[in-house]
């Protein structure tokens, strides 16, 4: 267990690491983060929660007339950014967002995770530890700065400089992270020209989706000083593996693993086959979190190794549930449906839901599917009680709207502002015109 930062503790780091800045860092609703720089003057007014900010201008928050938020840091959040200038070190605090009377603001997804897990405790269970496999590409820079679709390698899986030309940039992004306190499990190429992963150690829900937001503004700051763009776009590149954010997880109670149960059929507690399949029957609803945007659904294709079914198995990497060979405090379920665009916070969160749902519901488990289901055709894969992932962004999104637990569990500032973003987003794509039409259309008709 990492030791808690203290207000003094933090002051005497400050002062040590010649830290001259402090970044006041949050999550939007679409996931990206957001910040206020204050100097240091300005720090004891923040430590005591008194830092407002205009809510009305960040999407998904308030409207105008209710505009005033405020942040409150939490110090267990505090780092340095080691890449920072030694004239003057920048910090960070990550924040939750409060309403001008102290109360927490509903449509903070950090909060509402927060919010999510204390209802995991009222059901007995101390922990929802959580390890993810975050994908990205590397695309080289034009001479303005700008990304181009130039990739910087055309490697392979687990390949080596120098066909795998991004191992200096991913081995200095490594760097930074240890730096700043992240247990960084394996670094290696991915199977695309240019996608790479980074694996860092498992922890409790509410951190390691702080580490996740974390770890993406590191990849993206280091790649840039190689003269490379990195992006977690689930799938930039048409006939290609797109990239995705496979995610283990496990419930604890105090220091035991209560999905691992040595007596029991492939080592899975009753505990475990009923969180998987509360998975299972609300996968095809979760989606649209978890796949959050149009691109995420490009990727979500048989061919390309990405899961599109619903089903799982502890042999076979096709369904969208696995289980890890590993057991003991290692035992885990792992989720391959998710991708690097989801708000971690609220991905997190509907997981979660998903899944004591189906403890509370004591929902019984399907019989595994341990043959390729790629290989199935559609007669073969409704014989196997396999359903389909949705297809598009608007069917994940009708099929969101038409379940209370997840509803719930994002409440219903999120739940309604997440929807109307949807909406646009989607519109704006149906109603665009894309180059593949033009090819397709435009001297044939």
């Amino acid at each position: 267990m990492a030791e808690k930062l203290t207000k003094e503790k933090i002051l005497k780091q400050i002062k040590e690491e010649n830290v001259r800045f402090i970044r006041l860092q949050f999550t939007d609703m679409l996931g990206t983060i957001k910040n206020v720089e204050i100097p240091l003057s300005q720090l004891d007014k923040a430590l005591d929660n008194k830092m407002a900010f205009d809510g009305s201008s960040i999407e998904g928050f308030v409207r105008i007339e209710e505009s005033d938020m405020l942040l409150y840091p939490d110090l267990d959040t505090f780092v340095i950014f080691p890449w920072t200038s030694e004239k003057g070190k920048v910090a960070r605090f990550i924040c939750d967002i409060y309403s001008p009377d102290g109360t927490p603001f509903e449509g903070c997804p950090r909060y509402n995770l927060k919010r999510n897990l204390k209802k995991m405790e009222e059901l007995g269970f101390d922990a929802f530890n959580i390890g993810t496999e975050p994908e990205f590409f590397l695309f080289k820079l034009d001479e303005k700065g700008a990304p181009t679709l130039e990739l910087n390698d055309q490697g392979g899986y687990f390949d080596l400089a120098p066909t795998d030309l991004g191992e200096n940039c991913r081995r200095d992004i490594v760097l930074e992270l240890e730096e700043m306190g992240f247990e960084i499990e394996a670094s290696h190429h991915e199977v695309a020209p240019g996608q790479h992963e980074i694996d860092f150690k498992y922890s409790d829900a509410l951190k390691h989706a702080d580490d996740i937001q974390t770890f993406k503004l590191v990849v993206k700051t280091i790649a840039r000083k190689h003269n490379l763009h990195a992006t977690f776009m689930p799938k930039p590149l048409f006939g290609v593996n797109g990239s995705g954010m496979h995610t283990n997880m496990s419930l604890f109670k105090g220091k035991k693993n209560v999905f691992f149960d040595e007596s029991a059929e492939l080592q899975l507690s009753k505990t475990a086959y009923q969180f998987t399949a509360g998975i299972l029957v609300h996968a095809t609803n979760f989606t649209a979190v978890t796949n959050p945007t149009v691109n995420s659904y490009k990727r979500l294709v048989p061919g390309y190794e990405a899961p599109c079914y619903v089903a799982w198995s502890a042999s076979n990497r096709s369904p969208l549930v696995r289980v890890p060979s590993s057991r003991g405090l290692s035992t885990r379920i792992e989720v391959r449906s998710v991708d690097p665009s989801a708000n971690p916070y609220m991905a997190l969160t509907v997981l979660l839901a998903a899944g004591l749902d189906g403890i509370k519901r004591e929902l019984k488990i399907p019989e595994s599917v341990d043959r390729n289901i790629y290989v199935m055709n559609k007669k073969e894969r409704e014989e196997n009680g396999v359903k389909d992932l949705p297809a598009t962004l608007k069917e994940a999104m009708s099929k969101l709207e038409e379940d209370e637990v997840l509803v719930e569990s994002l409440g219903e500032h999120l739940f309604e502002h997440f929807m109307e973003a949807k909406d646009i987003e989607w519109d704006m794509f149906r109603t665009s015109v894309h180059p593949w039409e033009r090819e397709q259309y435009l001297t044939n008709y």
